[in-house]
């Protein structure tokens, strides 16, 4: 099989993974979020300390740790991912899959603001449209909802941020997981510990099935990484950006068709307003590309 479409087969696969996680989070229950999320630390961490022990990159985690700037913004992006991951798990589990799934879609928009804002980035016009279209969604969201979407927003910024750290860090997924795996898990422990004392603890109280769904949650938080790390070296970045949707389209299909969700009017209006913003973003990105590969195969003939 070629490489671009192994690769385009893998992007698939891990961006559906992260799209059907509402179907998996509910399996759960009765653990709150906080102890879902405590659980998922511990046995991602576990589970990133074996991968890691087998593809032997010990080296690459203990570069990490000597590298003082480094271990910093990885440890402020483990803290920033279990915002996201809390988030997520909470509003899962409280009947809001269809705004967890509009977070995912304003993401590329709100990093792109925290470029600006942050690295003083310079936006195109088309860019500013975007933008002004996704403000203009937020405000109809926030009038349908009779509130702002804090879980949608939460969910966006906490994972631009967590992408920035990750970017400027400029790490190997599986190493940079590991290590921030590894900084949360000592608060984990303490929390599951604290549950267990206070008989608070749900690991073990809804017989061996539910304890073994727990420990799966390093598996399915490592496997779509995997896929993720296997596609990002084999198909470009503009497919790979396009494959970032196929995770909240499906989340918003499941919060509508599976959970049967409410969507008023607005909320439409919102959504598609929100896609609206998407459309004109991606489709001039993908211009934008083309333009600087054409110039750049431009230079390099005249030279």
């Amino acid at each position: 099989m070629p490489d671009a479409r192994r690769g385009l087969l893998l992007g698939v696969a891990a961006y559906a993974m992260w799209g059907l996680f509402p179907l998996y989070w509910p399996l759960l229950e009765p653990a709150g979020a906080f102890e879902i999320l405590a659980h998922r630390v511990l046995w991602s961490c576990v589970t990133m300390f074996v991968l890691l022990l087998v593809l032997r990159r010990g080296p690459q985690l203990r570069a990490i740790w000597r590298e003082r700037r480094v271990r910093l913004l990885l440890t402020v992006a483990a803290f920033v991912i279990s915002i996201n991951w809390a988030t997520y798990i909470w509003g899962v589990n409280n009947g809001r899959v269809v705004e967890t799934s509009l977070g995912y879609f304003i993401n590329p928009l709100v990093t792109v603001l925290m470029g600006v804002v942050i690295l003083h980035e310079r936006l195109r016009p088309l860019q500013w449209v975007a933008m002004g279209i996704a403000t203009g969604a937020i405000v109809v969201l926030t009038l349908d909802y009779g509130r702002l979407p804090y879980v949608a927003l939460v969910l966006a910024f906490t994972f631009g941020s967590y992408g920035l750290c990750k970017k400027t860090a400029n790490v190997g997924a599986t190493d940079s997981l590991t290590y921030e795996t590894a900084v949360i898990a000592p608060f984990a422990l303490a929390y599951v510990a604290w549950l267990g004392a206070t008989g608070g603890s749900n690991f073990a109280s809804h017989g061996v099935g539910h304890s073994l769904l727990f420990m799966t949650t390093g598996i399915i938080t490592a496997v779509p990484l995997i896929c993720f790390g296997g596609a990002a070296t084999r198909v470009s970045m503009v497919s790979l950006g396009l494959l970032q949707y196929l995770a909240p389209i499906i989340q918003f299909a499941l919060g509508v068709l599976w959970f049967h969700e409410d969507m008023p009017a607005g909320r439409w209006a919102g959504f598609v307003l929100v896609w609206i913003a998407l459309v004109i973003f991606t489709v001039e990105a993908v211009n934008h590309r083309r333009r600087q590969l054409r110039l750049t195969v431009e230079a390099t003939t005249a030279a």
